[in-house]
């Protein structure tokens, strides 16, 4: 074998075994992200599930660990939705089980889109405060989220209005549910268009509809007129933001 022969056989062998050691150092990566996925669901689920495991195996046996925790953080919001907690407690019990009912269902999908995860880490994280007592420091305010956008202002308008005039005391429940099923709806419909969205546009009519007649009813007619005001105030300010596109960019929602 010539000189220059022998220098690209051997050339050849340490590219190989170079590539060789690239591949299986990819391969190790892979499985050890893989890995940690696996293994934080399973740390969810244990955080949330140790307790009462035990007590409802049946529905779990054909469960991910992913959703046995989502299913036993929605057992664990239950009790501050009861009548002896304050009113923004109950709010914040109900978002939560808004958020995970969102997550469940992208979980039952195999969505691969982030709206899952956001609305898992949101409920967690509402939960969390409410073990801890410190559900009056998360704020009111509500931004849009990215995966999201502003589609409805007139519904918009309503729940920032309602939550500035105190809404949340007399329609906690129906207060949540608008608002996740607004966000909810308006991710549908840029990820799949306008006949994903309608459900859950009504969805947030329907609940709004609800607090704002439980609102009037349980108000004078000066405060009402008060809260209509408020409404066209916020409209106005969030009309301009609704692009009319079907594109999910988030939005911020400033009160007024």
């Amino acid at each position: 074998m010539s000189k220059s022969a022998s220098t690209v056989a051997t050339y050849k062998r340490s590219f190989y075994t170079a590539l060789s050691a690239v591949l299986l150092l990819t391969s190790a990566s892979s499985a050890l992200a893989a890995s940690d996925r696996v293994k934080t669901k399973t740390l969810i689920s244990n955080d949330y599930c140790h307790s009462n495991l035990e007590n409802h195996i049946p529905s779990y046996q054909y469960q991910s660990a992913e959703q046995q925790a989502l299913s036993c953080m929605l057992a664990q919001v239950k009790p501050y939705q009861q009548a002896d907690k304050t009113a923004r407690q109950r709010y914040w019990a109900y978002k939560a089980q808004a958020w995970l009912n969102y997550a469940i269902h992208q979980d039952s999908i195999n969505s691969r889109s982030t709206a899952g995860a956001y609305a898992a880490q949101t409920a967690e994280s509402i939960l969390q405060s409410l073990k801890n007592g410190t559900e009056k420091d998360i704020s009111l305010h509500q931004d849009i989220p990215a995966m999201s956008a502003l589609m409805r202002p007139d519904l918009w308008a309503t729940i920032s209005a309602l939550k500035d005039s105190d809404g949340i005391a007399v329609a906690p429940r129906e207060m949540a549910f608008s608002e996740v099923a607004l966000i909810w709806a308006a991710t549908n419909q840029c990820a799949r268009g306008w006949r994903e969205s309608g459900i859950h546009f009504r969805m947030a009519d329907r609940w709004l509809e609800q607090a704002r007649q439980a609102y009037v009813n349980a108000h004078d007619s000066q405060t009402n007129v008060a809260l209509q005001a408020r409404i066209v105030r916020y409209y106005e300010a969030y009309a301009p933001l609704d692009s009319g596109e079907d594109t999910c960019h988030g939005q911020a929602l400033s009160p007024i």
